[in-house]
């Protein structure tokens, strides 16, 4: 009889431990930039109770270098050797509130992709201790041994060290400088242009910690105090804010604001170019989600709505807790999130009727301009489905004009006023209003050529029963004239003098 038994499973183990040289130059590869690097740095600062996070770069020197300097808990020689290991946290495990960690990779991975050469120094209950990756001397050996610096009072920067606190020194800045050698001053240009796109992230990353509604913080770049970059605008006085929106989940809550910002003429250039930020806002609109307050996903709106013009001023904040990195699963660089199933359909209903505000505070500007109540100087024309815009020769400034004109000249007249309004640029005006609406402003004019349409609406409107001491609420609500306001008043203030 043959025998059908299987033979018994044979297990072998051999060792298959990583090369530590081929590993280490693999997690320069994450996907860092500048930005993201010192962000998750400055992430270790915070968890540490630091009061203050300075950057001190040096793009100039020699041996180019950035210290991220913080007086935070420090740490002893063993808490030191455990955080420069590769790893040294599992992602699974329960955290405090304000740890902004997660895999135990940020400081290691995130400098590896702008250095070859780490160096950390900390103190803590007045003693100082130090350790060094060198990739380099990785290349050499192929272990895992770290370097431990007895004596670092030789080592550039020691002198930032305060009484307690680390300081993170990025040396050999190969990816950030590339080969200095070749173009120096190229070299610096691209690391100076680095460090600025840098700060404005910080700013917006942070920009809780730095306002002080979260335990105070403040962040330096060279000697410079940032300010923080609040994309909600939520201490705008125009600003409007709905209700807070509670997402129970098993035992942890995500917490969801609306924000509708505040039409660009009521902030100043400056507030709407930094808020929109590099790309604008049409871009910045969206879903911008904090752990523990750190923010990690800054606009966009993750398959939720369509980024139009007139939603581009809706602002959603999303907070989530770092329990619940595995369900939005947070990436190392803490850049990136996926929303779970639960919170994507809530938030789907929160999103569909909140971009109602920011379409309507624009409409609502529309509306105004188009008020016949109003005597517009372009009409508004639904034609075969389609809008057209034509110049209002009911205007009274317009019929004021073509009555003075002989009456063999009147047709001629009214025929300029119609080719100005066929030679309408929709295609530019729409990129152009497309792309950056808030630049395309109406061209300025003088006193004199106000004149002639100031005194042909105040007298048309006398004319219809408004008293001289309304008249100027009357024209202000016209928007041009509001756009002149100044000059508007000094025509009308001569019209009572002639009109007495």
């Amino acid at each position: 009889m043959e025998n059908n038994k299987k033979p018994a499973l044979t297990i072998r183990e051999v060792d298959a431990t990583p090369y530590a040289s081929s590993l280490i130059e693999g997690h320069r590869d994450f996907g860092y930039n500048l930005e993201t690097a010192l962000a998750d740095v400055i992430d270790n600062s915070i968890t540490a109770g630091a009061t203050y996070v300075k950057l001190v770069a040096n793009s100039i020197s020699d041996a180019p270098f950035i210290a991220i300097v913080d007086d935070g808990s420090g740490m002893t020689e063993t808490q030191l050797i455990e955080a420069m290991r590769l790893g040294s946290k599992n992602p699974k495990d329960i955290r405090a509130k304000s740890d902004l960690g997660r895999f135990g990779l940020g400081l290691k991975s995130a400098s590896f992709s702008q250095c070859r050469c780490l160096t950390v120094i900390t103190r803590q209950d007045s003693i100082s201790s130090c350790a060094r990756w060198d990739l380099d001397r990785f290349l050499q050996r192929r272990d895992w041994s770290l370097e431990l610096i007895d004596n670092p009072i030789d080592i550039p920067n020691y002198y930032l060290l305060p009484k307690a606190g680390t300081i993170v020194i990025w040396e050999k800045l190969d990816r950030l400088l590339g080969n200095v050698t070749q173009d120096r001053d190229k070299s610096i240009s691209f690391m100076n242009d680095a460090l600025v796109r840098a700060e404005k992230h910080l700013r917006l990353v942070f920009h809780r910690f730095l306002e002080g509604t979260k335990p105070k913080l403040k962040l330096y770049l060279n000697e410079r105090q940032l300010k923080p970059i609040d994309p909600m605008a939520s201490r705008h006085p125009a600003t409007q804010k709905a209700p807070e929106d509670d997402l129970k989940i098993a035992d942890a809550t995500v917490k969801i604001s609306c924000y509708t910002l505040p039409h660009h003429q009521k902030m100043t250039r400056e507030e709407w170019d930094e808020i929109g930020g590099p790309e604008g806002h049409l871009k910045s609109q969206g879903l911008y989600i904090y752990r523990e307050n750190r923010l990690i996903i800054t606009g966009g709106w993750l398959g939720l709505a369509r980024q139009t013009e007139l939603t581009k001023l809706c602002r959603v904040a999303v907070d989530i807790p770092n329990t619940m990195d595995s369900e939005w699963k947070i990436d190392v660089k803490k850049a990136s999130a996926q929303l779970p199933p639960l919170v994507r359909e809530r938030l789907k209903k929160v999103v569909e009727r909140f971009v109602g505000t920011s379409k309507r505070t624009y409409t609502h500007k529309g509306q105004i301009l188009v008020d016949e109540t109003r005597f517009p100087i372009w009409n508004r024309i639904k034609c075969n489905g389609q809008t057209v815009f034509r110049p209002n020769t009911e205007h009274p400034v317009f019929r004021s004009y073509s009555a003075q004109l002989p009456p063999e000249l009147r047709e001629g007249f009214e025929r300029c006023l119609r080719l100005i309004g066929s030679g309408l640029p929709i295609e530019t005006l729409h990129a152009e209003l497309t792309g950056n609406p808030e630049s395309v402003v109406s061209d300025e004019t003088s006193d004199d050529d106000l004149k002639p349409m100031v005194y042909a609406m105040a007298k048309t409107l006398s004319t219809h029963g408004v008293p001289n001491e309304g008249l100027i609420d009357a024209l202000l609500a016209h928007p041009f004239l509001r756009s002149n306001q100044a000059a508007v008043i000094r025509v009308l203030e001569e019209y009572f003098r002639e009109n007495k």
